[in-house]
This record gives structure tokens, C-alpha cells and sequence, in this order.
């Protein structure tokens, strides 16, 4: 009798499983982050905008919530290293600048991803764009919790110059010219010496990317990023679709090019608010707009071809233009809609979050340095600051951070003001208050001796940490491979094993 009960019991307990799972799955959330490259902060109508015509992002603005002092990093790489990881890109990623073709390092493998957490907890993943963690096998996103990838793996400027990789649509090919060995290091091959774009498929060569390819990027990325979410609809995702659009080269899809009236950049503006409608309106149709949570960001600031006002500065800078990043949360009914949060936010805090709303178990061992935004991001008014301090990294620099309303801009070596040529002097460190001086026009550090110093002295404190310059004692091991080899060759053949699929 026992053992006819017991087998009664185990038979209801899995009759009951699929609907436990499946009720589990309905509170969770679907995560998608579309993360453009080189956007400017005022290059999208939410956020000033007076010259590209951007509707899908007005839209999507109106029922959402705006982060306006949500910070990225000043170059692409370090950017999304704490996007992946949660981490200052310092942390898991110590490099002076960004990753090229054939890195021997890459993001650290001590590290769990934010896809690799979710994809523990159920979620299906996947990564559609630009990668830019490294190219070697173990760095790809397939092999960081991404089930699947298609993608340029670094920036669309990666290439020869004869397949357009050095000229924007429309301009004249650049001359071929010889590559210089003695221009690459650990971090890859640069100028010249670089291969052929790869667009990868997993982990197989789809195609050589050359100039048609680049004008049709956007439209591949964002037909495949559909197609994602119609496949996942019933269960629980984490799509991240990181554009190669709007960084230099400059490739308006056929469709947009001479669309707008202020030239081939605001027509690829455009054409990423184009490829932003089309995944809320997938969302939409199948009714999964009410259970996803959708960030539109970009990976740093806008270069001099884009619009950054009033922030001061621009890409490759610790000013707020280099870093500070115009940012829409969307979750219809979750996310109050059109109004704005300026609380400090970032990259690091997209994978606190996302594991905090879907369940996942961040390790012990996985240091973070984000935090779980999501009661600033649901408008609750008790929410407190979820950063009270921010540091301002430049590669291995630290070279500002803010508290509360007031940045320091710490000391920078710079040419003297003295007749001996070649001298330089320490200059002073230069204090904002952002509330009042957004652009960072006004040193008020004579003003504020008190204030200086207390940055300083919180400055100070990363010293035992991530270190005030070069590797601290705080930052991960990067990954590191062996004879690092391009995916794609000079001559167009892929390695061994990423064949054309």
C-alpha cells in the first residue's frame, strides 16, 4: 500500500512540474539590452535632439523611464566588460585601451557572465552584434553563456582598407598599404596588419564583411534579433543585441542612405531607431511587452560626428560626453512611464539586476561592483542611490570620480605654462557640480577645499583595490591564449575549425 501510494505521489509530483515550471517562468522576466556603439548623448529625440528623426525611441521614452546619468566607459571594450560581468572594466578586463583581430588576451575567465548566470537559471540566451571581449576561441560568446552568436566580433573598422573598413559610404577606398608588425602587441593587430571582417554564425565564418555587407548590417542584426525572440516566446530569454551601427565606418542601409536631410551619420541614426521599433513591435505582437524588460544604451560617448550636448567631451574622455550615456528602460507596466531617473547608474548594474528579477545566484567568488537598480528603475520613491561614489577609469587610470552632485577631475600631467620647453607641471585637480554644471565649464575647487579633499581621499581609496594606475590588486587575471591566429585570413580563408558554414 505504501509503495502504491509513494508511486501515486511521484506520478502527481511530475504531472505538476511543467505547470510549477511554467508558473515559475511567468514571473520572470525577459531581458533584452540593445547597446549601440559611439551614440552621442543628445543624438536621439529623448535626449535633445533637434536633427535625426528618432520616433521608435520617442515612443519607447514616453513608456519608459530615462536614465540620464547612466555611465558607460570611455572606449568600446572596457565598456562591455562591465556590461558582461558587473564589474568596473578595470576589474575584469585591465587593458590601456581596447581589444583588436587576433588578441592574445581577452575578458578574464575567472569571471561569470550575466549570460552565463541566467542561462544557469533557465534563460535562453543569445548575443547578436558586435562582441569586442576577445576573437580566440575561449572568448567568444558561445563559449561565455551565450547559446548562440552572430556577429562582427569587434569593431567594423577592423579591417582592410580595400573592403571599406577605412571609409565611410560613399568616400573613395583609402590606399593599401603594407602593415607595420612593430604597430601589434597582446592586445592584437592594428592598422594595416588587420585581416578580413569576419561575420560569425556560432562559432563558423558566415561571410567576408565588405562594403555591401557593412550598409546591411543593422538589417541582419535586427531580422535575426526578431527571429530570436519569436523562437523564445515561450520561455523566459536574455537577448543582447550590442549594434556595430553608429561606430566609424559609417554604413546607412541601402534603404536609409539620403533619408535624412544632415548626412549618412543621422541616416544610420535613424536606422537603429528603425531596428529599436522593430523589436518592440515583435514584443508587442506577442503580447511579451508586458514580461520584458528592454535597455536601450550606448557603449560611450558619441565621437565629434555626433551630438554630446551639454555634456563636455567626447569619446576617449573622462568627461561626462566620454562616458555618460543616453539610456531608456522599458517594461510596460513595471517601468513607470515618461519620466526620467538621475540617479548614478551604469554598465556594471545590468547583471545585479537582471539576476536579482530572474532568480539567478550570483557565486560568492563573482565580486561585483554594481548593484541591483531595479527600485530605481520601477520609480519606487523610497529607492535609495544604489552608487554614492563613482570612479572614472581611463584604460588603467583613474582619472575622476564623482560623489553626490560634486566630480574631481584628478590630477593630469600637462605641459607646463614656462618658458623651459619640455617641462611639465602637475596640474591642480579641478572640481564640478554637475547638478549646476552639467557640461563641466566651471572649476569650482578653489571654492571647495573641503570637498576636494574628501575625493581625494576617496579617490585614494582604490589604491588597494583596482590600483590609481596599472594593474591593481583587486583586478582579475586576463584571459590569455597561446599564438592568438586571426578567424579570418588575409587570403579570406578561415582557421581550422571556423570554416565557412
Amino acid at each position: 500500500m505504501k509503495i502504491l501510494q509513494s508511486i501515486i505521489l511521484c506520478a502527481a509530483t511530475l504531472l505538476a512540474l511543467p505547470a510549477a515550471v511554467g508558473a515559475a517562468d511567468a514571473l520572470r522576466p525577459n531581458f533584452i539590452v540593445i547597446n549601440i556603439d559611439d551614440m552621442g548623448y543628445a543624438d536621439i529625440g529623448p535626449f535633445g535632439s533637434k536633427l535625426n528623426r528618432t520616433p521608435q525611441l520617442d515612443r519607447m521614452a514616453q513608456e519608459g523611464r530615462r536614465l540620464t546619468s547612466y555611465y558607460a566607459a570611455p572606449v568600446c571594450s572596457p565598456s562591455r566588460s562591465a556590461l558582461m560581468t558587473g564589474c568596473y572594466p578595470k576589474r575584469v578586463l585591465p587593458i590601456p585601451g581596447v581589444l583588436f583581430p587576433a588578441s592574445a588576451v581577452g575578458l578574464t575567465l575567472q569571471q561569470r557572465t550575466v549570460a552565463e548566470l541566467l542561462k544557469a537559471a533557465g534563460y535562453a540566451t543569445g548575443c547578436i552584434g558586435k562582441w569586442h571581449l576577445g576573437d580566440q576561441p575561449q572568448f567568444l560568446p558561445t563559449r561565455r553563456g551565450f547559446d548562440s552568436y552572430l556577429g562582427i566580433p569587434y569593431s567594423n573598422d577592423m579591417g582592410p582598407a580595400a573592403d571599406g573598413s577605412k571609409s565611410s559610404l560613399g568616400d573613395p577606398l583609402p590606399p593599401t598599404r603594407p602593415g607595420n608588425p612593430a604597430e601589434n602587441d597582446e592586445v592584437g593587430l592594428r592598422g594595416h596588419n588587420q585581416p578580413p571582417l569576419p561575420l560569425l554564425e556560432n562559432e563558423k565564418v558566415k561571410l567576408r564583411v565588405k562594403q555591401d555587407e557593412q550598409q546591411g548590417i543593422v538589417e541582419r542584426y535586427t531580422t535575426a534579433a526578431v527571429q530570436f525572440i519569436r523562437e523564445h516566446r515561450d520561455q523566459p530569454f536574455f537577448l543582447y543585441l550590442p549594434h556595430n551601427a553608429v561606430h566609424f565606418p559609417i554604413y546607412p542601409g541601402k534603404q536609409w542612405a539620403g533619408k535624412s536631410p544632415n548626412g549618412i551619420y543621422s541616416d544610420w541614426v535613424e536606422e537603429v531607431d528603425w531596428s529599436v521599433g522593430q523589436v518592440l513591435a515583435a514584443l508587442r505582437e506577442l503580447k511579451l511587452d508586458s514580461k520584458t524588460l528592454v535597455i536601450f544604451t550606448s557603449d560611450n560617448g558619441g565621437t565629434p560626428r555626433a551630438c554630446n550636448a551639454p555634456l563636455r567631451g567626447f569619446k576617449g574622455s573622462t568627461f561626462e560626453g566620454g562616458m555618460r550615456e543616453p539610456t531608456i528602460a522599458w517594461w510596460p507596466g513595471k517601468v513607470p512611464a515618461g519620466t526620467a531617473c538621475d540617479a548614478v547608474t551604469g554598465m556594471f548594474d545590468i547583471l545585479p539586476t537582471f539576476c536579482a528579477l530572474a532568480g539567478a545566484k550570483i557565486p560568492a567568488d563573482n565580486k561585483v561592483d554594481g548593484a541591483n537598480i531595479w527600485p530605481l528603475l520601477a520609480g519606487d520613491p523610497d529607492a535609495k542611490p544604489a552608487h554614492e561614489t563613482f570612479y572614472y577609469f581611463h584604460g588603467l587610470k583613474l582619472q575622476a570620480v564623482r560623489h553626490g552632485d560634486w566630480k574631481l577631475q584628478l590630477v593630469v600631467d600637462q605641459p607646463a605654462q614656462t618658458k623651459g620647453k619640455g617641462k611639465k607641471a602637475a596640474a591642480a585637480p579641478k572640481l564640478y557640480n554637475l547638478k549646476a554644471d552639467i557640461g563641466e565649464a566651471h572649476d569650482v575647487a578653489a571654492a571647495h577645499p573641503a570637498i576636494v579633499q574628501q575625493l581625494q581621499a576617496l579617490a585614494a581609496l582604490q589604491k588597494d583595490d583596482l590600483g590609481l594606475d596599472g594593474v591593481g590588486p583587486g583586478c582579475r587575471e586576463l584571459g590569455r591564449v597561446q599564438a592568438p591566429q586571426p578567424l579570418l585570413g588575409h587570403d579570406g580563408k578561415a582557421r581550422k575549425g571556423f570554416e565557412y558554414n
